[in-house]
């Protein structure tokens, strides 16, 4: 319930919240905002690589008007930091989120987006400002983000702890949401979950999750595809760590290690990781228990989620995010065939595959066949196998937003799309990485497409099916639906499915699909 409108005030099945009401508009319109609420109890001590527990009820009114501790997590390295922003907020009660809410009370029954954060589940928060929900709750949806837990500590796969632990979390989050969302002015009925290339990947877990079933009617992939990770690449990066730590690769021998030692032996085991070019990395896997089949297969083979409408799609240069920071991409393009000959390596596919897509894309260097070659492989492929395999049985809509960003070399890159998306192209966090004044016509249409989506339940063109229609963000004075822009690349990947070949390693968009790129090695940057 609502005490006044200087202090809005509401019960959760913990205790009761206090929050704070903010400007939006600078015409007079307020939305509540309520930061830092827990959903599970702190994830340390006795509960250090456990499943998630609720937290302990307290006595009077708990404010919540600033963010809530960050999950242990590195910094990025100085080459990402000019591009992306991560803060970190110290302290236990790190399994908490947010809620920006037009109108706090139970009689509103207004719909609800929760968000899961992206950041290759070792980085990020619900705090980066760039996730601001102002502009959700200003257009009549309760905006729900939250934190979970990162890296070996949500993602590390040991003998004497249950795996996935930060998509357990998740699911608590969820689950916190379908009791609790009510209070705040949401619908537990109209709860679309929604998040961006690892958090894009969860979404894909919890769509494929049995557990899951009924906690949201519709979800956005962004820039991340259902996938898991191949069980032995999470031991692999569990045991280097464990022999950098000089301790047993256990959950018990992890828990005593010092948080701060622990966080700086992941940040130097991954530091070679890369999305394009591999590398060992956490990663949710299959455990036949919360997680039965990987997603991917879980939705194109069991018809997993039935009747879940689905908002998906990708940047057009995804990966400039990840080559250009450290000057990788000058690099990669000087290695010419040697790149391509490991681009074919990294996506196990036949030498017709490289050698077509020099012949469609003529005008690309090196660096960017590489990244569209494995960025295709990786995600634009398994997007399409999805919302083809869901025609008969649900909605899809397919997006590209194309916009290029302001600074040198990033083109449509990984990430871009935040700001425009939540509509939070003034700050300067966004700035970062699109630059100044981005175009306020494009994040309009942009964020209006989601919050339809949210609302009314279709973002506004036409819905997947046989044409492939592609919904392409670039110009605010334009509204192009292109018809198969990428149907011959994907023609090629169905050939090249089809050939004999020895074995398969299992690929990953956030971390490696088979091992590295070895002429590329000692080029590679991690965030």
């Amino acid at each position: 319930m609502t005490a006044d409108r200087r202090d809005p005030v509401v019960r959760t099945p913990y205790g009761d919240v206090r929050g704070t009401y903010e400007a939006v508009n600078g015409d007079g319109t307020r939305i509540a905002v309520f930061r830092g609420v827990p959903y599970a109890a702190p994830p340390f001590g006795p509960r250090r690589f456990r499943p998630p527990s609720p937290p302990e009820p307290w006595s009077g009114v708990r404010d919540a008007v600033a963010f809530g501790p960050t999950p242990p997590k590195p910094p990025y390295s100085e080459a990402f930091a000019r591009y992306l922003s991560d803060p970190a907020v110290p302290g236990d009660d790190c399994l908490n989120l947010n809620v920006w809410t037009p109108e706090p009370g139970p009689g509103a029954r207004l719909p609800v987006l929760v968000w899961i954060h992206g950041g290759a589940l070792t980085r990020g928060s619900s705090a980066v400002p760039v996730y601001d929900g102002a502009a959700f709750a200003r257009d009549g949806v309760v905006l729900v983000s939250l934190n979970y837990r990162l890296g070996v500590e949500g993602y590390g796969l040991f003998p004497d702890a249950p795996p996935n632990l930060g998509l357990r979390d998740q699911l608590a989050a969820l689950e916190w949401v379908r009791e609790s969302i009510g209070e705040f002015g949401g619908d537990p009925d109209r709860v679309t979950l929604a998040g961006q290339s690892a958090g894009a990947i969860s979404v894909g877990a919890l769509l494929a999750m049995p557990r899951a079933r009924g906690l949201f009617r519709r979800a956005v992939l962004q820039s991340g595809p259902p996938e898991a990770l191949d069980r032995d690449k999470v031991r692999r990066m569990v045991r280097r760590m464990a022999n950098r730590l000089k301790v047993p690769a256990t959950a018990e021998a992890f828990a005593a290690v010092d948080r701060s030692a622990l966080v700086e032996a992941q940040a130097e085991v991954g530091r070679l990781s890369s999305p394009v070019l591999g590398g060992p990395a956490f990663g949710i896997v299959v455990d036949g228990d919360l997680l039965p089949t990987d997603p991917l297969q879980a939705l194109t083979e069991h018809g997993a989620a039935p009747g879940t409408d689905l908002l998906m799609g990708w940047t057009r240069d995804e990966h400039r995010l990840w080559l250009v920071p450290g000057g990788l991409q000058e690099r990669v393009d000087r290695l010419g065939t040697v790149a391509l000959a490991g681009a074919r390596a990294r996506c196990h596919c036949g030498p017709e595959v490289p050698r077509a897509y020099r012949e469609l894309h003529p005008d690309k260097g090196t660096a960017d066949l590489v990244g569209r070659l494995v960025t295709d492989h990786l995600l634009r492929v398994p997007l399409h196998r999805v919302a083809d395999a869901r025609v008969d049985q649900a909605r899809s809509w397919v997006y590209e937003f194309a916009w290029s960003s302001g600074l040198p070399a990033l083109g449509s890159c990984h990430a871009l799309e935040l700001g425009f998306v939540f509509d939070t192209g003034d700050t300067p966090a966004s700035a970062k990485l699109a630059g100044e004044r981005p175009p306020h016509d494009l994040a309009t249409a942009l964020h209006s497409a989601w919050v339809r989506f949210v609302t009314e339940g279709s973002p506004g063109w036409p819905v997947w099916d046989h044409t492939h229609p592609v919904r392409v963000f670039d110009s605010p004075d334009l509204e192009p639906v292109v018809l198969g822009p990428y149907d011959p690349e994907l023609a090629l990947w169905a050939a090249d499915a089809r050939r004999p070949r020895r074995g398969q390693g299992a690929g990953t968009f956030v971390t490696s699909g088979g091992g590295p790129i070895p002429a590329l090695r000692r080029f590679r940057r991690s965030p």
